[in-house]
C-alpha cells in the first residue's frame, strides 16, 4: 500500500539539502502520504551502521529490536522542533503514515520531529547544521 498526495515534491530546502513540499493547501489531520516499509531484521541491524543508509534508517518494530527503510518521500521530510507534520508507524501492515498537524499552506516545506512526539524537544542523535 503506498499512497502519496499527488500534490507532493522534492526541492532544495533551507533547512537542509532537499526537503519536501506541498503545491496546494494539506489540511490539519490529513494524511500526507503512506509510506511503505522494508523491515531490517534485527541480526542485520549491525550492518547498516557501516552504510550510507545509517543516516536514512527508522528504528522498528514495537519492542525497537529492527529497522526499516521507509520508502516513498518518508526518508526526506526534514526535522524541525516545530514540526508541521507527525509520522505514526503502523507496525501491522509496515507502513509509515504521515498526518499535518496543522494546514499545511502551498509552497511550505513538510517537516516532522525526528523524535518521534512532536514536541518533544530533546537533543538529535547527529550533530545539525
Amino acid at each position: 500500500m503506498s499512497q502519496r498526495q499527488p500534490n507532493l515534491l522534492i526541492a532544495a530546502s533551507g533547512i537542509h539539502g532537499k526537503g519536501v513540499f506541498t503545491t496546494s493547501l494539506i489540511r490539519e489531520g490529513e494524511i500526507i502520504e503512506i509510506c511503505p516499509v522494508i523491515v531490517i531484521p534485527t541480526e542485520d541491524v549491525t550492518t547498516i551502521h557501516q552504510t550510507i543508509l545509517h543516516d536514512y534508517y527508522f528504528i522498528w518494530g514495537e519492542d525497537d529490536s529492527c529497522a526499516a527503510l521507509i520508502l516513498g518521500y518518508g526518508s526526506i521530510y526534514n526535522h524541525a522542533y516545530e514540526p508541521n507534520a507527525e509520522y505514526y508507524p503502523d507496525f501491522q501492515d509496515n507502513v509509515l503514515r504521515v498526518y499535518a498537524l496543522h494546514d499545511i499552506l502551498p509552497g511550505e516545506e513538510i517537516t516532522v520531529n525526528y523524535n518521534g512526539d512532536p514536541s518533544d524537544p530533546s537533543k538529535l542523535w547527529f550533530e545539525e547544521e
